[in-house]
Parts: structure tokens; C-alpha cells; sequence
């Protein structure tokens, strides 16, 4: 694989991309969607649709340019014949440099009355197509014989971001109990699909990754330590054309700044005392075809900064204590869990270097965030846990359940990992299948040695704790809560301040 590098432009249409699954409109998706294949096309005629066999009786919503209301309507007709319905029936993208002399389609009547040239039609999710991309010829120009493989990829990457937010918003309306999504490589097992997470913040960014993951652009991962970059990364990596070849990672924060180029780079020998008689193989020569994972990109120093933005711009590089050029084919993703604007502005981090770097962002929430993903991940630690050191079958009790819920997860999922993965070892001394909270947290005082409360104090803490749930649990919709406390909904407020109530 040949590594390429993606000008401003190309950068800035993937992000576009990406940015498609924020749309909460089926018109305003259509419509960015739209001028986004203008842009990259640049046909006379092109037309993106959510088909009327989707959305029942309703009037299909359909975003056009270069047509007039008749011709628009004449390539719908489509659906059911020709062109659109082959790409419906196959799930494929049909494209043809000349549909007039094409056998599978010259025999339709519309074909022939605007004798088409080269048309490309793509569906819009493949497992369920829940509508077409349609474009035709080239804007001024007489004939246009055929649509080259890169603009056929960028469409296909189009349709592929559009299928989850137009199922989404379909299935919002109630038109569609299909729920077709992206995969970064139909046919394999998606790698998405093992991270645990049902917030929507974070399943937004799986949904982004998702999408971000064939395309050949670096990925800023931000966010605290221990929320999950380094497992993420790998299953950009794995969702990648690059699968096949190794995934590197390397903690620039876990190395002396002496030893960090050496490291990364490699070193010739004689580049200084500790190199061996052979040289160091760098870990950018080790992700050659594959990916390099930069965690803590922050703690790089200026020599090394200065180095990886050679990498990125020409794929070249230096071996410490070396004079050749060496050539290098890797994708590179970064995390940090630093603000790198502010590291940019007080001269730590090198501005090019981060616009380099910062082609896409992905932001990992803390599980301050995600606290509906707790019990889910203690679960599948606690599993994880039994089987590596091949123990009993061991459950949560309602106690470690209470612990791991009212706790503050400052190290995240790291935290919560090991959290687990001590407290399964604890229950197993005790000769116990149930982890309790005391397992969790042993350095907490048991509940029945803290001081008593009064049963005024008592009720209170639990008619809090009630209210809250129940707006959680409504997210935080007074209206809803009010109907699960059966109280009115200024009662409900009223509660909010007696209990100084925030959303999280």
C-alpha cells in the first residue's frame, strides 16, 4: 500500500463526511449531503433520495441539482426499472460509461429519450438500501465516458456515511424499523462491535470512527487518561485497509526524551553507547504498512516533533545518528489527553505539527459522562477477570452494583478495570461467587460503621435519590418524570431545588 497525502481539500470533505451523522433533519442531511457530491462530482445531473418503497405512502424526500421538476421525477420513475433498480436489487453500485449502448439498460424508453452516457448510482446501505445517490455526466461537457475509480470511492464513503443518520432519522419519524449502519469493511467482523457503550455521546463517536476508519486520514484522540483511546485506535486500525499489518503503539510519556527519538525513529550504530552492533529498529520502521499509535503526543520534544511532521508530509524520516532517507508507509493516530491549542499558544507543541496531526478529532468522554455504561463494563471486566485466571463463575451483588454506581471514576475505564479485576480476586479469597462493595472498594468503611442517621435524614436521601432516578432515567424530561413520580410538574421542579438537583 502506497502511502498518500491528503491535501486541505480532501481533508476537509472526509470531515464534512463525518460530520453527516450529526444532522438531527432528514432535509438539512439531504441538503449537506448534496452539497457535498456536487462539489466532489461535479455532474450535470445529480439527485440523492430516500425512496418512497421506504417510507410507505409519504412522498419521498429528494435533494436535486441540475434537474427541473419533470426530470427529477423521471429519474425517481427509476425505482422500479432500469438503472436505480438494479443497484436497489444487488446492493451494489452500478456504473455505466455509456447507458444508451449498455445492454442492461438500453431498452428502457428514458435511456434512450436522453440517451445517458456514464451514470453512477449508488445505494445508500447496503444490507437495506434506504435510498439511491444518482449522478450523470459532467458539467459542461458534450459527453463524459466514464467516472474514475477515486471519485467512485469517495461516493461509495458518501452513501456509507449517510445510511446510519437517514435509518436514524427515519426510524425517529416511525417510517422504518430497519436499522442498517456503516461498516468499515462489509464481509468482516466489525471491530466496533466489541466496546461496551450505549451513551449517546459515545456511540456517536463509534458511529464517527466507524465511518473515519477506511479513510486514509490521522485521528486525534483527546480525552482523560484511562477513557479508552488506546482501544479505540485499534479498532480504527483493525476497520482499516491496513488490518493486515501490525498495529505499533508507542507512550511518548513513558520515555526519557533521550531515549524517545532513538525509539521511535530507530537508531544507526554508533549513534550513541547503547546502540547495539546492528542498529535499533525504530517503531516506525516495525508499523511499516500498518498503523503507528502516538499515545501522549504531547510529551514528544521539539526534536522529535520536528521529525514526525517530516513523516507525515513526506513519509520520509532519519534514523538517529543516520544520513540515508528512509521511506515510510504508515497511517498515524495520536492521543493526548492534553489541550493542544494551549500547548500550541505557549510554544510546548508545534502549530503545524498539530494541524497535521489534527485532520480529524475524536473525542473519548470520561465515564462521568457515560455513567450508564458502568455496570455494563464492570460485567464484562468481571468476566474478563474470571476467565484469565480461571475462576468460578462470579456475579456483582447489589452492594458492589450501589459501590461501582455512586462512585467517582477519576481514572475511568483504566480505574474501573482494575477496580474489578482486584475485587474478583478478593471475592475468590474469601471463597465467594458474589463480589460485594466491600471487594471494590476495601478501603471504605463497611455501612453498618458509619454513624447512624435519623430517620428524617434517611427519608430524605432516599426521596433525593428517587427523584433523581427518575430523571435520569426520563433524561431529564420534567414532563416525563412527573408522570413516572406522579406528582405535577411544578411539584417536580420544586424538588429540583429542595435537593439541588444538576444534570449531569
Amino acid at each position: 500500500m502506497s502511502a498518500q497525502t491528503i491535501g486541505p481539500l480532501e481533508a476537509a470533505f472526509y470531515r464534512r463526511l463525518v460530520g453527516l451523522a450529526k444532522h438531527e433533519s432528514l432535509r438539512s442531511l439531504l441538503d449537506e449531503a448534496l452539497d457535498l457530491l456536487i462539489s466532489r462530482a461535479g455532474a450535470r445531473e445529480a439527485v440523492i433520495e430516500v425512496l418512497s418503497d421506504v417510507v410507505g405512502d409519504r412522498t419521498p424526500l429528494v435533494a436535486a441539482s441540475g434537474c427541473d421538476g419533470g426530470r427529477q421525477a423521471e429519474i425517481s420513475r427509476f425505482v422500479s426499472r432500469g438503472i436505480i433498480s438494479e443497484a436497489m436489487a444487488s446492493g451494489e453500485t452500478v456504473v455505466t460509461a455509456n447507458a444508451a449502448e449498455d445492454p442492461r439498460f438500453s431498452e428502457f424508453e428514458s435511456v434512450r429519450k436522453h440517451r445517458l452516457e456514464a451514470v453512477l448510482c449508488v445505494p445508500i446501505g447496503r444490507e437495506v438500501p434506504v435510498g439511491i445517490i444518482y449522478i450523470q455526466g459532467q458539467a459542461g461537457a458534450e459527453t463524459f465516458t466514464s467516472y474514475d475509480e477515486a471519485l467512485r470511492a469517495d461516493i461509495e464513503l458518501l452513501a456509507l456515511a449517510m445510511a446510519a443518520p437517514v435509518e436514524r432519522l427515519l426510524s425517529r419519524s416511525g417510517l422504518s424499523s430497519q436499522s442498517p449502519r456503516p461498516v468499515a469493511q462489509p464481509g468482516l467482523v466489525d471491530p466496533f462491535d466489541g466496546i461496551i457503550g450505549s451513551s449517546r455521546s459515545f456511540r456517536d463517536l463509534i458511529d464517527r470512527l466507524r465511518l473515519a476508519a477506511p479513510l486514509e486520514v490521522h485521528i486525534l484522540f483527546t480525552g482523560p487518561s484511562g477513557a479508552g483511546k488506546t482501544r479505540l485506535a485499534s479498532a480504527v486500525h483493525l476497520a482499516s485497509a491496513r488490518r493486515a499489518r501490525p498495529f505499533v503503539e508507542i507512550n511518548c510519556a513513558t520515555l526519557p526524551e533521550s531515549l524517545l527519538e532513538n525509539e521511535l525513529f530507530g537508531a544507526e550504530p554508533g549513534a550513541h553507547s547503547a546502540v547495539p552492533r546492528g542498529g535499533v529498529r525504530g517503531k516506525v520502521e516495525a508499523a511499516e504498512g500498518g498503523t503507528l499509535f502516538l499515545d501522549e503526543v504531547a510529551e514528544l520534544s521539539v526534536g522529535a516533533q520536528a521529525k514526525l511532521l517530516q513523516l507525515l508530509q513526506s513519509h520520509t524520516y532519519h534514523r538517529l545518528g543516520g544520513s540515508k532517507l528512509h521511506q515510510a508507509d504508515v497511517r498515524v493516530l495520536a492521543a493526548t489527553n492534553v489541550d493542544l491549542k494551549v500547548a500550541v499558544a505557549e510554544k510546548r507543541f508545534r502549530e503545524d505539527l498539530y494541524y497535521r496531526l489534527f485532520v480529524l478529532e475524536a473525542r473519548v468522554p470520561p465515564l462521568s459522562e457515560r455513567t450508564e455504561d458502568l455496570i455494563p463494563l464492570s460485567s464484562a471486566f468481571l468476566r474478563a477477570a474470571v476467565e484469565r485466571h480461571s475462576l468460578t463463575h462470579k456475579t456483582l451483588s447489589p452492594s458492589a452494583i450501589h459501590a461501582i454506581r455512586t462512585a467517582t471514576w477519576d481514572g475511568n475505564v483504566r480505574e474501573l478495570a482494575n477496580r474489578i479485576e482486584s475485587a474478583t480476586i478478593h471475592a475468590h479469597l474469601r471463597g465467594s461467587d458474589w463480589i460485594e462493595g466491600r471487594d471494590v472498594f476495601p478501603d471504605v468503611p463497611p455501612a453498618d460503621h458509619q454513624a447512624p442517621v435519623s430517620l428524617q435524614e434517611a427519608t430524605r436521601r432516599f426521596q433525593r435519590q428517587h427523584v433523581l432516578s427518575a430523571l435520569e432515567s426520563s433524561e431529564w424530561n420534567v414532563m416525563d418524570a412527573a408522570q413516572l413520580l406522579d406528582v405535577s410538574r411544578s411539584q417536580v421542579y420544586v424538588l429540583i431545588r429542595a435537593f439541588d438537583l444538576r444534570a449531569k
